[in-house]
């Protein structure tokens, strides 16, 4: 299990493909999003991984294998410790691939750091600030729950629901038991549960929180000023949470620059596991057709 020394913690990350020297390409980087972790990625990488890619997908920090620092776990933090793993891997340039919050952390180290990403596939992600009219209504009175004083709380850090309810909700099959476990493994208690709740109050709504609504602000502002990168939106029938759906997927068309948008069938919000194989013939096929 390889894991790498960062900043005052260390992060967990699985990788599959050839070395650096032998693959072909950038190396393609998988980040996962909220309450996930790189196991979402299991049945993605080794199918990337045949096309000759190497392929690397990190926890993120307070999830799953990664360390727990005692630190806000705000988006900045997310950011800031993921940079080091980018840094201590040596990784000056690779291909971001994320669903959730993974592709938010992708689009905001792209806008930070343009020369780093040679390109970006996105998935089931926040690509704009939004209202409560814009959130999906399936999915409206959760997270406002979520974001109550108190309610919040005994939901996520007492209850557990992200890990105990939420997959039912946002898988279209059924998940299998031991895979649940893997995902559960990471919070065995009210304060390990900490990273989920963050998350779930890290939602750019009606102008809160500020600081996250300034980050996803200033990558929409790169995306749509990039034309040098190319981008990639995977999109899929069926989504109750973030529902990029037609609306929102012409938005994306027409304020993000060089787009492809390809549509990968079935799936629930954590489409890597209704849709491994698609996305991985999407994501590496679209990496080849750029020559990233």
């Amino acid at each position: 299990m390889p894991t790498l020394d960062v900043l005052d913690s260390f992060l967990h990350y699985e990788q599959a493909g050839p070395g650096a020297a032998e693959a072909v390409g950038a190396p393609l980087v998988f980040l996962h999003g909220n309450p996930t972790s790189s196991h979402l990625w299991r049945h993605v990488l080794p199918k990337a991984a045949a096309a000759g890619r190497r392929c690397l997908a990190p926890d993120l920090i307070g999830m799953g294998r990664s360390g727990k620092p005692d630190i806000p776990y705000a988006f900045d933090d997310h950011a800031r410790y993921l940079d080091a793993w980018f840094d201590a891997l040596g990784l000056e340039r690779a291909v971001l691939v994320g669903q959730d919050w993974g592709g938010a952390l992708a689009f905001d180290r792209a806008a930070r750091n343009p020369a780093s990403v040679a390109g970006l596939a996105v998935m089931e992600t926040i690509v704009r600030p939004m209202t409560w009219e814009d959130y999906p209504a399936a999915a409206r009175s959760r997270f406002k729950a979520f974001r109550t004083p108190g309610t919040g709380e005994e939901l996520v850090l007492d209850k557990n629901v992200f890990i105990e309810d939420s997959f039912e909700q946002t898988v279209l099959g059924e998940l299998p038991a031991a895979d649940h476990d893997v995902y559960r493994a990471p919070y065995p208690t009210r304060e390990s549960r900490r990273p989920l709740l963050r998350w779930a109050r890290s939602m750019p709504l009606e102008g809160e929180p500020a600081d996250v609504v300034a980050r996803v602000s200033a990558y929409d502002e790169w995306l749509a000023a990039s034309p040098g990168t190319p981008k990639l939106l995977l999109t899929f029938d069926s989504s109750p949470t973030l529902g990029i759906g037609e609306a929102l997927t012409a938005w994306c068309a027409e304020h993000i620059s060089a787009l492809e948008i390809e549509h990968c069938g079935p799936a629930g919000h954590l489409a890597p596991e209704d849709q491994p194989d698609a996305i991985a013939a999407a994501v590496t096929s679209w990496a080849e057709r750029h020559s990233l």
